[in-house]
């Protein structure tokens, strides 16, 4: 029950679509125009710089955070290998791409999804932002930088778990966070295949 409590939590609180509640604050639904998604890349073409900044840190904390409330409840019940943290935090990802406050819409899972692994496997993120910082700027497309920094955390979740500075139930989140994002990127995806994903800030 302790996992069933933690994986609910996660969700929901995944599922708070920041980007949707900064965007009422100031008088633009970033749902209107863009991608039409609640994230961080479509908060900043809609809503401008301050408010990506806002919304992405608050994104993050909602998958950090699941990560640490699942971790108390675990603790609370003896969950010696972390499991209820682990699944809050894939759940916090899900709840952010699929919110039940917005008609199961939202963000494609990229900032929570770092949060999440900030707190399960900071090591697979430290390996991971590079790859967006360089891939992305350079290109001008934020949905290739983000797709290869998540190949990249999974990875060097992967990796950290084989050489056993990771349990499994962190390897399993990162692969499964990496999932959720993977399959919320598919349009990009089909798009980046075609040569016809918009590079960012060029129309």
């Amino acid at each position: 029950m302790g996992l069933v409590a933690a994986i609910g939590i996660g969700y929901l609180l995944g599922a708070i679509p920041w980007g949707v509640i900064v965007g009422r604050l100031i008088g633009v639904d970033p749902r209107g125009s863009g991608s039409g998604r609640t994230g961080t890349t479509n908060t900043l073409r809609t809503l401008g710089t301050a408010a990506a900044v806002i919304v992405l840190v608050l994104d993050m904390a909602k998958g950090a955070g699941a990560v640490l409330i699942g971790h108390a409840i675990g603790a609370s019940l003896d969950d010696p290998h972390a499991w209820a943290g682990s699944m809050a935090g894939v759940a916090a990802v899900i709840g952010h791409v699929r919110s039940i406050f917005i008609g199961f819409t939202g963000g494609r899972g990229a900032a929570p999804g770092a949060g999440a692994v900030l707190a399960i496997a900071p090591l697979a993120l430290l390996a991971a932002t590079p790859v967006f910082w360089l891939i992305a700027p350079l290109t001008g497309l934020v949905s290739l930088g983000t797709l290869l920094a998540n190949l990249t955390m999974v990875l060097a979740a992967a990796a950290l778990y084989l050489t056993g500075h990771l349990g499994v139930e962190g390897m399993v989140a990162a692969a499964l966070i990496g999932l959720v994002i993977f399959v919320a990127h598919a349009d990009n995806i089909g798009r980046l295949r075609a040569g016809t994903e918009r590079r960012f800030g060029r129309g």
